[in-house]
């Protein structure tokens, strides 16, 4: 009679052990998934990005002009990652972070030609893709999250 009693008691114990282990092991494991596809998303956002403002530079106007349309491209290209992190892009100046187009400058190696620079980044330690991991992926990401793409101009010099 003890022994049916006691195996009566003990009915449930598995499935709190499941619960627990569930909350305390995969849950966790299932979050961090989550948050390094979030990042390598981010990452191929700002690749895509750098490059069509880099494309988006190749068009026949003066530097300035050729400078505001390289960040309008890669503003577009990244909305969805700036609208997250509640930033916005410059494109008068497209001299400051988050999206920074270089005027154009001879080409490292070919100094007769010119190029222009984009660069794009993304802070995730300010403002991470779930609550509480900046701090956990800190050790890892010192640095903001950037891509750079580089355009060689035509000029239109024969």
């Amino acid at each position: 009679m003890k022994a049916a009693l006691l195996a009566r008691r003990q009915r449930g114990v598995a499935t709190l052990e499941f619960a627990f282990m569930l909350i305390i092991g995969v849950v966790p494991l299932l979050l961090l998934t989550y948050t390094g596809v979030m990042i390598m998303a981010a990452q191929q956002t700002l690749s895509l990005a750098s490059a069509e403002g880099a494309r988006a530079s190749l068009r026949y106007a003066s530097p300035n002009d050729r400078r505001v349309a390289a960040c309008q491209a890669a503003q577009r290209s990244m909305q969805w990652l700036l609208n997250f992190a509640g930033q916005q892009a410059n494109c008068n100046n497209a001299a400051a972070p988050p999206i920074v187009v270089s005027a154009p400058a001879p080409c490292v190696g070919l100094a007769s030609a010119q190029c222009m620079q984009v660069s794009v980044s993304y802070d995730y330690s300010s403002k991470p893709f779930l609550p509480g991991t900046g701090r956990m992926y800190g050790w890892l990401m010192t640095q903001p999250i950037r891509s750079t793409a580089v355009a060689q101009l035509d000029l239109g010099t024969p």
